[in-house]
């Protein structure tokens, strides 16, 4: 093991980040016996700060997915959810998923998952998570089940009336539901103080991304991204662990900022930052280091992403609001990257290329993936259009390692870095 890596694994805000995710598994396979109901929901678009103020637990499936897909288990559940019908072109994350139920619904930590007491489809520009619902309404006859309806941005605004919709959800469908699952009496004042909790997250995590517009960059906002964005996208939102956490995160990123070091990555600090990019789409899971180690022997960092924006587009402006609790959640579900448009994505990246000193932009395309593969030829053309730099095109999967070629991505992504070598070399003798 190298000193960078151990140094990594002595970073306090890691350690904390691994006992908060440790507690929760562990709080969920006691869940039963501790009398806790659960909620399976999704990221995009969730409401955990209405969840936790409940008592209720939180679920995430797609978390689950990617999580076996990291340890090497998803290709086995896969197969599993093929054999019973589900076609290859399903998104892998679903497959996982089911798989993963039909062999007795142990978590990716080895502990067994409880059962649901409630599922909450927050609906965000995700079709396929209303599918995945309807299947799991099937393995769980007799669950009740709540909806959450988020309208798509299709002209890039939010109305009033769009807000007045999803509040009028919250407090006729949802609510009602978390109560009658819960015991409890809705409390607004107690979402209002978490949502207090959830503002100094947001500030916090939106200072560590805004950092790597430094040159060098002390972070990579995608494949370490994912583990930033990790306590605020799922069960800890509104908590003070979560609050804790990325103070520490922005203490040890401003450290490394203030010595000119580059991002820690599993191999080790990157010495020297030869290219700065723009990534577009999930990471693939099951080779997620063989993939990260191609960018960094290339001396390649990827400043900003659009993947770390899929629960929430923070760094945009948005804050959940204590005045407005309700209110405040309607529009965060309204604003994650899944439910913005085209156009909305197209000027979002734009902007991230220039703002963030880009030297290429890249799209990771993610096979079985509608919500980010649809669109993205076009957004690819668009930004060399808009920005100039070179654009590059390669083809994964999220969770099964069928559809994940080693030797093809690194071939392509050589030709791409010797595209931008090029491109560098003539700019600095103009």
């Amino acid at each position: 093991m190298s000193k960078a890596q151990q140094e990594a694994i002595k970073e306090r805000s890691m350690v904390l980040q691994k006992d908060m995710l440790a507690k929760q598994f562990t709080e969920l396979s006691q869940a039963k016996e501790l009398g806790k109901k659960v909620v399976y929901t999704f990221v995009p678009g969730n409401l955990t700060e209405l969840i936790l103020s409940f008592d209720l637990l939180p679920v995430y499936p797609e978390i689950n997915a990617l999580q076996s897909g990291m340890r090497k288990k998803s290709a086995a559940y896969i197969r599993d959810a093929e054999k019973i019908g589900y076609s290859e072109d399903v998104c892998t994350y679903v497959k996982c998923d089911i798989g993963m139920m039909l062999n007795g619904n142990i978590g990716p930590t080895g502990e067994k998952l409880p059962e649901p007491d409630l599922l909450l489809l927050s609906y965000t520009g995700c079709y396929t998570f209303m599918k995945w619902f309807e299947n799991l309404e099937r393995l769980y006859p007799g669950v009740p089940v709540a909806m959450l309806h988020t309208p798509y941005q299709e002209d890039g605004i939010i109305t009033q009336d769009q807000v007045d919709y999803m509040v009028k959800q919250l407090r006729e469908e949802v609510i009602p539901k978390m109560e009658m699952v819960s015991g409890k009496k809705f409390d607004m004042d107690r979402l209002s103080a978490m949502m207090e909790n959830s503002v100094k997250s947001e500030d916090l995590l939106v200072k560590v991304l805004e950092s790597a517009k430094s040159v060098p960059t002390p972070i990579d906002a995608y494949f370490a991204g994912v583990y930033y964005i990790g306590p605020i996208f799922t069960a800890f939102r509104g908590t003070s662990e979560a609050v804790e956490y990325y103070q520490e995160l922005w203490n040890e990123v401003q450290q490394r900022a203030a010595a000119g070091l580059g991002p820690v990555t599993p191999e080790g600090e990157l010495k020297e930052e030869k290219f700065r990019l723009v990534m577009e789409g999930p990471p693939n899971w099951t080779n997620f280091r063989e993939f990260w180690k191609i960018f960094y022997d290339m001396g390649a960092v990827i400043v900003a992403s659009t993947y770390t924006k899929v629960g929430g587009t923070y760094d945009t402006g948005f804050r959940h609001d204590p005045t407005q609790p309700l209110e405040s959640l309607a529009k965060y579900c309204m604003n994650c990257y899944t439910n913005l448009n085209l156009p909305q994505r197209i000027d979002l990246i734009e902007n991230y290329v220039k703002e963030y000193k880009a030297d290429g932009f890249l799209i990771n395309s993610i096979k079985s993936c509608n919500s980010f593969s649809a669109g993205q030829l076009m957004i690819m053309r668009e930004i060399e259009k808009r920005t100039g730099v070179p654009v590059g095109f390669i083809e994964s999967d999220l969770v099964d390692p069928r559809y994940f070629s080693y030797a093809n991505i690194k071939n392509r992504l050589e030709s791409y870095f010797q595209m931008l070598e090029q491109r560098k070399i003539i700019l600095a003798q103009q």
